[in-house]
Protein backbone atom coordinates (compact mmCIF):
# COMPACT_ATOMS: atom_id res chain seq x y z
CA UNK A 1 0.00 0.00 0.00
CA UNK A 2 1.31 3.45 -0.91
CA UNK A 3 0.65 6.06 1.80
CA UNK A 4 0.40 9.80 1.17
CA UNK A 5 3.09 12.19 2.40
CA UNK A 6 2.43 15.56 4.05
CA UNK A 7 2.73 17.19 0.63
CA UNK A 8 0.00 14.99 -0.80
CA UNK A 9 2.35 12.99 -3.06
CA UNK A 10 2.25 9.21 -2.59
CA UNK A 11 5.04 7.81 -0.43
CA UNK A 12 6.78 4.69 -1.64
CA UNK A 13 6.17 1.64 0.57
CA UNK A 14 8.99 0.65 2.90
CA UNK A 15 9.19 -3.01 1.90
CA UNK A 16 8.15 -5.07 -1.10
CA UNK A 17 6.58 -8.46 -0.37
CA UNK A 18 7.17 -11.71 -2.13
CA UNK A 19 10.80 -12.63 -2.66
CA UNK A 20 10.70 -15.48 -5.14
CA UNK A 21 11.53 -19.04 -4.13
CA UNK A 22 14.66 -18.83 -6.27
CA UNK A 23 15.82 -15.70 -4.45
CA UNK A 24 15.19 -17.36 -1.09
CA UNK A 25 17.16 -20.45 -2.13
CA UNK A 26 20.03 -18.27 -3.36
CA UNK A 27 20.20 -16.33 -0.08
CA UNK A 28 20.14 -19.48 2.02
CA UNK A 29 22.78 -21.14 -0.19
CA UNK A 30 25.30 -18.33 0.18
CA UNK A 31 24.59 -17.94 3.90
CA UNK A 32 24.51 -21.55 5.04
CA UNK A 33 27.06 -23.30 2.80
CA UNK A 34 29.97 -20.96 3.67
CA UNK A 35 28.87 -21.16 7.32
CA UNK A 36 29.01 -24.96 7.15
CA UNK A 37 32.47 -24.65 5.61
CA UNK A 38 33.56 -22.45 8.52
CA UNK A 39 32.41 -25.08 11.02
CA UNK A 40 34.12 -27.85 9.06
CA UNK A 41 37.32 -25.78 8.93
CA UNK A 42 38.15 -26.58 12.56
CA UNK A 43 38.87 -30.32 12.20
CA UNK A 44 40.26 -29.90 8.68
CA UNK A 45 42.83 -27.40 9.94
CA UNK A 46 44.50 -29.97 12.15
CA UNK A 47 47.57 -31.09 10.29
CA UNK A 48 46.59 -30.99 6.63
CA UNK A 49 44.77 -29.09 3.93
CA UNK A 50 46.05 -25.63 4.79
CA UNK A 51 49.16 -23.84 3.55
CA UNK A 52 50.63 -20.38 3.10
CA UNK A 53 49.11 -20.04 -0.36
CA UNK A 54 45.63 -20.60 1.08
CA UNK A 55 46.21 -18.10 3.89
CA UNK A 56 47.59 -15.38 1.61
CA UNK A 57 44.78 -15.80 -0.92
CA UNK A 58 42.18 -15.76 1.85
CA UNK A 59 43.69 -12.59 3.32
CA UNK A 60 43.92 -10.78 -0.03
CA UNK A 61 40.34 -11.57 -1.04
CA UNK A 62 39.07 -10.82 2.47
CA UNK A 63 40.65 -7.36 2.40
CA UNK A 64 39.30 -6.57 -1.08
CA UNK A 65 35.76 -7.69 -0.30
CA UNK A 66 35.71 -6.21 3.20
CA UNK A 67 36.83 -2.80 1.95
CA UNK A 68 34.27 -3.07 -0.83
CA UNK A 69 31.62 -3.30 1.90
CA UNK A 70 33.03 -0.88 4.49
CA UNK A 71 34.42 1.85 2.23
CA UNK A 72 32.17 1.22 -0.77
CA UNK A 73 28.73 -0.12 0.14
CA UNK A 74 28.65 1.55 3.56
CA UNK A 75 30.58 4.80 3.84
CA UNK A 76 30.37 5.86 0.20
CA UNK A 77 27.17 4.52 -1.35
CA UNK A 78 24.98 4.53 1.79
CA UNK A 79 26.20 7.63 3.63
CA UNK A 80 28.06 9.66 0.98
CA UNK A 81 30.96 10.32 3.36
CA UNK A 82 33.05 11.38 0.36
CA UNK A 83 32.83 11.91 -3.38
CA UNK A 84 34.51 9.38 -5.70
CA UNK A 85 35.55 9.65 -9.31
CA UNK A 86 33.90 7.32 -11.77
CA UNK A 87 36.62 4.67 -11.71
CA UNK A 88 36.71 4.45 -7.94
CA UNK A 89 32.90 4.42 -7.73
CA UNK A 90 32.64 1.44 -10.08
CA UNK A 91 35.59 -0.37 -8.46
CA UNK A 92 34.05 -0.02 -4.99
CA UNK A 93 30.73 -1.39 -6.22
CA UNK A 94 32.47 -4.41 -7.80
CA UNK A 95 34.63 -5.04 -4.71
CA UNK A 96 31.53 -4.93 -2.52
CA UNK A 97 29.84 -7.42 -4.83
CA UNK A 98 32.71 -9.84 -4.16
CA UNK A 99 31.68 -10.02 -0.48
CA UNK A 100 28.66 -12.22 -1.40
CA UNK A 101 26.36 -9.91 0.57
CA UNK A 102 24.11 -9.10 -2.36
CA UNK A 103 23.97 -6.41 -5.05
CA UNK A 104 24.92 -2.88 -4.10
CA UNK A 105 21.48 -1.27 -4.52
CA UNK A 106 19.68 -3.78 -2.28
CA UNK A 107 22.45 -3.57 0.35
CA UNK A 108 22.30 0.21 0.46
CA UNK A 109 18.49 0.25 0.62
CA UNK A 110 18.55 -2.15 3.58
CA UNK A 111 21.15 -0.10 5.43
CA UNK A 112 19.48 3.25 4.85
CA UNK A 113 16.26 1.71 6.16
CA UNK A 114 18.20 0.50 9.21
CA UNK A 115 19.39 4.03 9.97
CA UNK A 116 15.95 5.52 9.36
CA UNK A 117 14.31 3.19 11.90
CA UNK A 118 17.27 2.03 13.99
CA UNK A 119 16.13 -0.23 16.86
CA UNK A 120 12.51 0.74 16.20
CA UNK A 121 9.70 -0.79 14.20
CA UNK A 122 10.84 -0.81 10.58
CA UNK A 123 14.48 -1.61 11.31
CA UNK A 124 15.23 -4.74 9.23
CA UNK A 125 17.65 -6.20 11.77
CA UNK A 126 17.31 -4.84 15.28
CA UNK A 127 18.13 -7.34 18.07
CA UNK A 128 15.57 -5.60 20.32
CA UNK A 129 12.47 -6.53 18.29
CA UNK A 130 11.49 -9.50 20.48
CA UNK A 131 11.73 -8.12 24.02
CA UNK A 132 14.41 -7.75 26.67
CA UNK A 133 14.07 -11.08 28.48
CA UNK A 134 16.56 -13.92 27.94
CA UNK A 135 14.37 -15.69 25.36
CA UNK A 136 13.54 -12.43 23.59
CA UNK A 137 17.17 -11.36 23.40
CA UNK A 138 18.24 -14.79 22.11
CA UNK A 139 15.58 -14.60 19.41
CA UNK A 140 16.52 -10.98 18.72
CA UNK A 141 20.20 -11.84 18.39
CA UNK A 142 19.43 -14.55 15.83
CA UNK A 143 17.14 -12.21 13.91
CA UNK A 144 19.69 -9.35 13.86
CA UNK A 145 22.62 -11.59 13.03
CA UNK A 146 21.22 -13.57 10.13
CA UNK A 147 17.56 -14.48 10.60
CA UNK A 148 16.36 -11.31 8.88
CA UNK A 149 17.98 -12.49 5.65
CA UNK A 150 15.45 -15.32 5.37
CA UNK A 151 12.38 -13.08 5.38
CA UNK A 152 10.38 -12.95 2.19
CA UNK A 153 10.05 -9.16 2.07
CA UNK A 154 12.71 -6.87 0.64
CA UNK A 155 13.42 -3.18 1.21
CA UNK A 156 11.95 -0.92 -1.44
CA UNK A 157 14.93 0.54 -3.33
CA UNK A 158 12.77 3.19 -5.01
CA UNK A 159 12.16 4.70 -1.59
CA UNK A 160 15.57 4.20 0.02
CA UNK A 161 18.06 4.22 -2.89
CA UNK A 162 16.61 6.29 -5.76
CA UNK A 163 20.01 7.94 -6.36
CA UNK A 164 21.61 4.57 -7.13
CA UNK A 165 18.72 3.53 -9.34
CA UNK A 166 19.36 6.72 -11.35
CA UNK A 167 23.08 5.95 -11.74
CA UNK A 168 23.66 4.03 -15.00
CA UNK A 169 27.10 2.77 -13.95
CA UNK A 170 25.85 1.41 -10.64
CA UNK A 171 22.79 -0.17 -12.23
CA UNK A 172 25.12 -1.96 -14.67
CA UNK A 173 27.33 -3.24 -11.83
CA UNK A 174 24.21 -4.26 -9.91
CA UNK A 175 22.89 -6.30 -12.86
CA UNK A 176 26.22 -8.16 -13.05
CA UNK A 177 26.22 -9.14 -9.37
CA UNK A 178 26.36 -12.85 -10.26
CA UNK A 179 29.60 -12.23 -12.18
CA UNK A 180 31.29 -10.53 -9.20
CA UNK A 181 30.18 -13.37 -6.96
CA UNK A 182 31.53 -15.92 -9.43
CA UNK A 183 34.89 -14.13 -9.58
CA UNK A 184 35.04 -13.96 -5.79
CA UNK A 185 34.50 -17.71 -5.43
CA UNK A 186 36.29 -18.80 -8.62
CA UNK A 187 39.51 -16.80 -8.66
CA UNK A 188 41.01 -18.26 -5.44
CA UNK A 189 40.95 -21.90 -6.64
CA UNK A 190 42.26 -20.88 -10.07
CA UNK A 191 45.15 -19.00 -8.47
CA UNK A 192 45.72 -21.71 -5.87
CA UNK A 193 45.85 -24.38 -8.56
CA UNK A 194 48.24 -22.38 -10.75
CA UNK A 195 50.56 -21.49 -7.86
CA UNK A 196 50.73 -25.07 -6.56
CA UNK A 197 50.28 -26.57 -10.02
CA UNK A 198 47.89 -29.14 -8.55
CA UNK A 199 44.20 -29.89 -8.23
CA UNK A 200 44.70 -30.27 -4.48
CA UNK A 201 45.98 -26.70 -4.29
CA UNK A 202 42.89 -25.54 -6.16
CA UNK A 203 40.61 -27.47 -3.79
CA UNK A 204 42.19 -26.15 -0.59
CA UNK A 205 42.21 -22.61 -1.96
CA UNK A 206 38.50 -22.92 -2.78
CA UNK A 207 37.77 -24.14 0.73
CA UNK A 208 39.82 -21.57 2.65
CA UNK A 209 40.02 -18.52 0.37
CA UNK A 210 36.52 -18.83 -1.06
CA UNK A 211 34.08 -20.55 1.33
CA UNK A 212 35.69 -19.94 4.72
CA UNK A 213 36.74 -16.39 3.81
CA UNK A 214 33.21 -15.51 2.66
CA UNK A 215 31.66 -16.99 5.80
CA UNK A 216 34.08 -15.16 8.10
CA UNK A 217 33.30 -11.84 6.43
CA UNK A 218 29.58 -12.60 6.63
CA UNK A 219 29.73 -13.12 10.37
CA UNK A 220 31.91 -10.08 10.98
CA UNK A 221 29.43 -7.92 9.05
CA UNK A 222 26.40 -9.48 10.75
CA UNK A 223 28.04 -8.98 14.16
CA UNK A 224 27.84 -5.23 13.59
CA UNK A 225 24.05 -5.64 13.33
CA UNK A 226 23.75 -7.96 16.32
CA UNK A 227 26.60 -7.62 18.83
CA UNK A 228 27.14 -3.90 18.24
CA UNK A 229 23.51 -3.17 19.10
CA UNK A 230 23.60 -5.28 22.28
CA UNK A 231 26.89 -4.75 24.11
CA UNK A 232 29.79 -2.30 24.13
CA UNK A 233 30.51 1.29 25.11
CA UNK A 234 28.34 4.26 24.19
CA UNK A 235 30.45 7.43 24.56
CA UNK A 236 28.05 9.41 22.36
CA UNK A 237 24.29 9.79 22.54
CA UNK A 238 22.24 8.38 19.69
CA UNK A 239 18.57 7.57 19.33
CA UNK A 240 19.29 3.82 19.32
CA UNK A 241 21.43 1.28 21.15
CA UNK A 242 24.41 1.21 18.79
CA UNK A 243 27.63 0.54 20.72
CA UNK A 244 31.38 0.47 20.14
CA UNK A 245 32.79 -3.07 20.38
CA UNK A 246 36.59 -2.94 20.18
CA UNK A 247 37.34 -6.70 19.69
CA UNK A 248 35.92 -6.49 16.16
CA UNK A 249 37.77 -3.32 15.15
CA UNK A 250 40.48 -5.01 13.07
CA UNK A 251 38.38 -7.71 11.38
CA UNK A 252 35.63 -5.19 10.57
CA UNK A 253 38.17 -2.56 9.47
CA UNK A 254 36.71 0.05 11.79
CA UNK A 255 33.00 -0.71 11.43
CA UNK A 256 32.61 -1.87 15.04
CA UNK A 257 32.97 1.72 16.33
CA UNK A 258 29.24 1.63 15.81
CA UNK A 259 28.09 4.09 18.45
CA UNK A 260 30.38 6.75 16.98
CA UNK A 261 28.99 5.97 13.53
CA UNK A 262 25.34 6.22 14.56
CA UNK A 263 26.05 9.49 16.36
CA UNK A 264 27.56 10.94 13.15
CA UNK A 265 26.55 8.68 10.22
CA UNK A 266 28.06 10.72 7.36
CA UNK A 267 31.55 10.94 8.88
CA UNK A 268 34.21 9.06 6.89
CA UNK A 269 35.97 7.97 10.11
CA UNK A 270 34.13 5.80 12.62
CA UNK A 271 36.95 5.40 15.11
CA UNK A 272 37.00 9.06 16.17
CA UNK A 273 38.55 8.71 19.62
CA UNK A 274 42.20 8.21 20.51
CA UNK A 275 43.38 4.64 20.00
CA UNK A 276 40.39 3.56 17.90
CA UNK A 277 41.86 1.76 14.87
CA UNK A 278 39.90 2.41 11.67
CA UNK A 279 41.55 0.81 8.65
CA UNK A 280 38.74 1.84 6.31
CA UNK A 281 39.33 5.49 7.13
CA UNK A 282 43.02 4.99 6.35
CA UNK A 283 42.13 3.62 2.92
CA UNK A 284 39.83 6.58 2.26
CA UNK A 285 42.74 8.86 3.20
CA UNK A 286 44.90 7.13 0.58
CA UNK A 287 42.17 7.59 -2.05
CA UNK A 288 41.98 11.26 -1.11
CA UNK A 289 45.72 11.77 -1.50
CA UNK A 290 45.63 10.05 -4.88
CA UNK A 291 42.90 12.45 -5.96
CA UNK A 292 40.34 9.68 -6.43
CA UNK A 293 38.19 10.81 -3.46
CA UNK A 294 37.25 14.41 -2.71
CA UNK A 295 35.11 16.35 -0.23
CA UNK A 296 35.80 13.74 2.45
CA UNK A 297 33.77 14.35 5.60
CA UNK A 298 36.48 13.87 8.20
CA UNK A 299 35.90 14.28 11.88
CA UNK A 300 37.01 17.64 13.25
CA UNK A 301 36.75 19.46 16.59
CA UNK A 302 33.36 20.96 15.67
CA UNK A 303 31.82 17.61 14.62
CA UNK A 304 33.27 15.89 17.68
CA UNK A 305 32.03 18.62 20.00
CA UNK A 306 28.57 18.41 18.45
CA UNK A 307 28.14 14.67 19.05
CA UNK A 308 29.88 14.88 22.44
CA UNK A 309 27.41 17.55 23.56
CA UNK A 310 24.50 15.16 22.98
CA UNK A 311 25.64 13.03 25.89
Amino acid sequence: MVTPTTTGAPRQPMVLPGRSTGEQVLVKTFVLIPFAALIAAVPIAWGWGLGWTDLVLALVFYVIACLGVTVGYHRYFTHRAFKANRGLRVALAIAGGMAAQGPVIAWVADHRRHHAFSDREGDPHSPWAHGTGPAGLAKGFWHAHMGWLFERVSTNAERFAPDLLADEDIRAVDRLSALWLGLSLGLPPVLGGLISWSWWGALTAFFWASLVRVSLLHHVTWSINSICHLIGSRPFASRDRAANFWPLAILSMGESWHNSHHADPTCARHGVLRGQVDLSAGVIRIFERLGWATDVRWTNPDRLARISART
